[in-house]
């Protein structure tokens, strides 16, 4: 797995620090990590045809 870097708003890191303490993810990472599996999933068919180099 890689590490990357994003900036969010403070409103942002917030709300996903409040979804953490309710214990929806165990911490903000997981739940970034899984906002983007689900944009990547809604999202991929219109981008990609080839879905075979995909793997989620």
């Amino acid at each position: 797995m890689q590490r990357i870097t994003i900036r969010l708003p403070e409103q942002q890191i917030s709300v996903l620090e409040k979804m953490v303490d309710a214990g929806e993810f165990p911490t903000v990472s997981e739940a970034i990590r899984d906002a983007v599996r689900e944009l990547i999933e809604k999202r991929a068919n219109r981008i990609l045809s080839d879905s075979d180099q995909l793997s989620f």
